[in-house]
């Protein structure tokens, strides 16, 4: 099983989301949990084209931290 950092940005009309690791691997969604149903989808057929395909699974290598900073 991998692991695969997703992006989740608000929008004007709910969520967008993507994975840095998959390039054009996308989804959108109303709400958080929507948008994040939609991208585990996304995720696993993306990775299903590529094998079919016969294109290589890039490996997860992305990670995410937060820093805070004074306003």
């Amino acid at each position: 099983m991998s692991r695969y950092l997703i992006i989740i940005e608000s929008t004007g009309t709910g969520f967008s989301a993507y994975s840095p690791d998959l390039p054009g691997c996308a989804a959108t969604g109303r709400t958080r949990p929507e948008v994040e149903q939609e991208m585990h989808d996304a995720i696993e057929f993306h990775i299903e084209g590529l094998r079919v395909a016969g294109e290589p699974v890039p490996e997860p290598h992305s990670d995410a931290a937060y820093c805070e900073v004074a306003a």
